[in-house]
């Protein structure tokens, strides 16, 4: 064994991590020991190593997944992995102050009470844009799939949002434009619809609504919530929008 190799405790309170840490970090294959003795099984890291280590806790400290350390560290701490970090973050605190916004006008107006009624959609055809998203991605997914469905021009019939039911860490955010010329078939059927009114990231609120009036009448929802996006934000003030929130009806 080297005369330069440090001891999984000594190394570990170097980088300020634990001794835990730097096994997971091991398993992962994040970070892993210069030598293990094969008869203990003790791991004994390089003082070189300490500068990963640091950066590590540096990322994880401010909730920098593990598999996007992985990569800064894979590019000696590239740019490009560093702004993913950035913007992930970014979108987080967009999502909290959104979640802010919720419970203020929870705490000054209670929970909605959503009028509801039961329509029927006949089956339609239309273009899809389709984009990887997570609940802290969901407002720039359909930005950026309602910016390739109107590359080409102003729409020719209303934007349809489809989001899954069940949100889960990560998920397709899909946006639809009916069009004669469209490749997909957007499904027609029963559907509790209700109208929102305001800004979309209030939209959540009337889902809930929607939502409990399943829960009232007995009935079981079935993916996707559809956002039928009736006003052009560009030209409506946010108060003003109109968007009808469907659910399908699970047919029985």
């Amino acid at each position: 064994m080297s005369e330069d190799l440090l001891p999984i405790g000594r190394f570990a309170r170097l980088c300020r991590l634990s001794v835990k840490q730097l096994r997971h970090y091991d398993d992962l294959g994040l970070l892993a020991p210069a030598w293990t003795d094969p008869a203990s099984g003790y791991r004994y890291y390089r003082s070189g190593q300490a500068r990963d280590a640091l950066t590590i806790g540096l990322l994880r400290s401010v909730d920098v997944p593990l598999p996007l350390i992985a990569r800064v560290l894979a590019s000696g701490g590239g740019t490009d992995a560093l702004k993913e970090a950035r913007d992930r973050a970014e979108a987080e605190m967009d999502r909290r102050r959104r979640a802010l916004v919720l419970l203020d006008r929870l705490l000054d107006e209670g929970l909605p009470e959503t009028p509801v009624s039961i329509v029927r959609e006949p089956a339609r055809r239309v273009a899809t844009a389709r984009e990887p998203a997570t609940p802290a991605t969901i407002p720039a997914a359909t930005g950026a799939c309602v910016a390739r469905l109107l590359a080409g021009g102003p729409p020719p019939g209303v934007l349809t949002g489809l989001f899954p039911l069940d949100i889960t860490d990560e998920f397709d955010v899909r946006v639809t434009v009916e069009t004669p010329s469209g490749d997909d078939l957007l499904p027609g059927g029963a559907f509790a619809a209700a109208l929102h009114v305001g800004p979309y990231d209030r939209i959540p609120l009337t889902v809930h609504g929607l939502l409990a009036w399943f829960g009232d009448h007995g009935h079981t929802p079935s993916g996707p919530v559809r956002e039928v996006y009736l006003d052009d934000p560009g030209t409506t003030e946010p108060d003003r929008l109109e968007t009808r929130v469907m659910i399908p009806l699970e047919e029985t």
